[in-house]
């Protein structure tokens, strides 16, 4: 009797154990490093950030266009997508935008630049770095040196210019026009701004950046281009109707 109670008290004992040793593994976390640098860590958060923005406008202004259908059906179909219409081009920057805001000026800090340096130059890292942070703290509109900024701009540099919207930023002083929600904003906007590390970071290529006062009226111009519309295409409807 004796072998038969220690075989079967060393079998339970090494289940126990390897069940003892399953769970150890399981609950023991890996350990990860996280090596993102602060600024990358502000840009994700910005961009999470950003996007919930955007999706609760969405939302409310869907919400608030199935509520006009449902209580102006006096009115006609096509008032209404007239409406819809001019929104969406707003939304798009393809008008003309007035309201309060802040001008930034960018230009060079002659007190640095020494004999025989190349000319200072804005470089696309450093110009997108400046609109990141003026979405962080308020912007609705900007237009950099009278070029609009919409969601597809493209910043970057062409044989040592760089362009934006194909505009090239090589003649100084260049000014950022910046729309905000009201006065209020356009207040906090400047007060940040002015604390803001970004616009020290000019100081590395030889550029300085004025933060002007709020002013209550400032024009931020109509994007100028041809939005390039892919991979969209119009809906097939059924024949003999419409689509319902």
């Amino acid at each position: 009797m004796g072998r038969p109670k220690n075989l079967s008290f060393s079998i339970i004992a090494a289940i126990i154990g390897l069940m003892v040793a399953i769970q150890f593994q399981t609950v023991r976390e890996p350990e990860v490093r996280d090596t993102r640098d602060t600024w990358q860590l502000r840009e994700d958060l910005m961009k999470e950030k950003e996007l919930q923005s955007k999706l609760l406008l969405e939302i409310r202004s869907n919400e608030e266009k199935l509520a006009k259908y449902e209580t102006e059906r006096h009115q006609s179909k096509e008032d209404v997508l007239r409406e819809t219409l001019a929104e969406l081009k707003d939304e798009a920057g393809l008008t003309e935008v007035t309201g309060p805001g802040i001008t930034l000026t960018i230009k060079p800090a002659f007190n640095l630049i020494v004999e025989g340096d190349n000319p200072p130059s804005v470089s696309p890292d450093m110009l997108k770095r400046l609109l990141n942070e003026l979405n962080m703290y308020g912007a609705k509109h900007v237009s950099v040196d009278g070029e609009r900024v919409i969601n597809t701009t493209v910043i970057r540099d062409i044989n040592r210019v760089t362009k934006i919207n194909g505009h090239s930023l090589n003649r100084f002083p260049i000014e950022v026009q910046v729309i905000t929600e009201n006065g209020d904003a356009a207040e906090k906007l400047y007060n940040r701004m002015k604390v803001s590390t970004v616009a020290e970071d000019f100081f590395i290529d030889n550029l300085e950046v004025l933060v002007n006062r709020p002013e209550s009226t400032l024009v931020v111009p109509a994007y100028k281009d041809t939005i390039r519309i892919r991979y969209m295409e119009p809906v097939k409807t059924d024949k003999g109707g419409g689509n319902g």
